[in-house]
């Protein structure tokens, strides 16, 4: 059995993504993510990787943007009002089909907020993370040991698609330290051997054919724009079969599902265990992937039976909430539980709104 080590979550992100090939970071300081830059800046050297901190936001992303078209992997971070300030590039990423992998450890909001942890991103990451209606894959993990898995699979999923990917996390799951189990890190040779794959990066003509990366149709310019974004939009709904991805947890005889994402998710699994004491049969929705959104998990539910479903959140208003509401469309009864502005969802608001339910 792999050893676990005990380490905080922003740093275990990094570690995570340096094993899985990362060999370019380019950040700005921003609490509640300050540890990734600086974990990067200590660790980018011992495996000849580049690391630079950028004058602000716009050029740090701008930067990966460039490293990534080179067929380097590589990764920016940031927190809320930072990733906002991302957001143009990240939409040339998605418009030359590159892939990186952003990470947002959300803070309280709206415009600079507070520095604590928040969900009050969601609609930003799964709706509109940039002009131009693209969309992107969206991970959010509850714990570090998902945290650590969803990193390196953010990679995977950036290569096979060649678009960028959003790890969405928060100051909880970026501050606090839990044992972890790291993946064994890719050789050297893997690391040349993925970017070597890469044949449309923009690398030099070396005497051959002249590449050429670009936001619009691309390498091929036999394509109009508006044939790409036929194209993509092929892709992202093939992403609602093929990357959905949820915790299912004891909805079989559930007359309540509780539901949530993220650090909040984890809140709610733990007061499933206290209603069912209770002798309320109560279950759990967890998106793992927050887009594409997991429709059928609420679809398969029997909602007319249900006496109800508590969307909890740190946001206000809510926002993941409207993604439940949508797919649920009136069927069965909707509350909430909400935080917002860097204050941790008490679970005590879980119970007390699922109770409410069953009067």
């Amino acid at each position: 059995m792999a050893e676990k080590i005990f380490m905080k979550g922003c740093e275990a992100v990094a570690e995570t993504a340096v094993r899985a090939g990362c060999r370019f970071f380019a950040g700005y300081p921003i609490t509640p993510q300050n540890d990734v830059p600086e974990y990067f800046a200590r660790r980018m050297p011992e495996v000849n990787g580049v690391f630079i901190q950028g004058e602000s936001e716009v050029a740090s992303s701008n930067m990966a943007y460039g490293a990534a078209a080179a067929g380097v992997r590589s990764m920016t971070s940031s927190s809320s009002c930072g990733i906002s300030l991302k957001s143009e590039a990240i939409s040339w990423m998605a418009g030359a089909n590159l892939p990186v992998v952003i990470a947002n450890f959300q803070r309280g909001g709206p415009g600079i907020g507070t520095i604590q942890p928040a969900q009050q991103d969601y609609l930003q990451a799964t709706h509109a993370s940039g002009n131009g209606g693209f969309r992107m894959l969206v991970l959010s993990p509850m714990n570090l040991q998902e945290a650590v898995d969803m990193t390196w699979q953010a990679f995977e999923l950036a290569d096979k698609y060649s678009k960028p990917v959003m790890l969405l996390m928060d100051g909880f799951t970026g501050t606090m330290m839990e044992p972890v189990e790291l993946p064994e890190p890719l050789s050297e040779e893997e690391v040349a051997a993925i970017r070597a794959s890469k044949t449309w990066a923009a690398r030099g003509k070396h005497g051959g054919p002249q590449h050429k990366v670009m936001c619009g149709p691309g390498l091929d310019t036999r394509i109009s724009q508006e044939q790409m974004n036929e194209r993509d939009a092929e892709l992202y709904e093939s992403w609602k079969t093929t990357e959905v991805e949820y915790e299912d947890y004891m909805t079989g005889d559930a007359e309540i599902v509780l539901t949530a994402y993220g650090i909040t998710g984890r809140i709610a699994k733990s007061a499933v265990k206290l209603l069912r004491a209770e002798g309320i049969r109560a279950g759990l929705i967890r998106p793992k992937k927050v887009y594409p959104f997991p429709d059928a998990a609420y679809e398969k539910l029997p909602l007319e039976k249900l006496r109800g479903i508590v969307s909890a959140e740190m946001s206000i208003p809510a926002q993941f909430a409207e993604d439940v509401e949508r797919v649920v469309h009136g069927r069965t009864r909707i509350v909430t539980a909400l935080s917002s502005g860097g204050e941790v969802l008490d679970r005590a608001a879980i119970l007390d709104a699922a109770r409410s339910l069953m009067k």
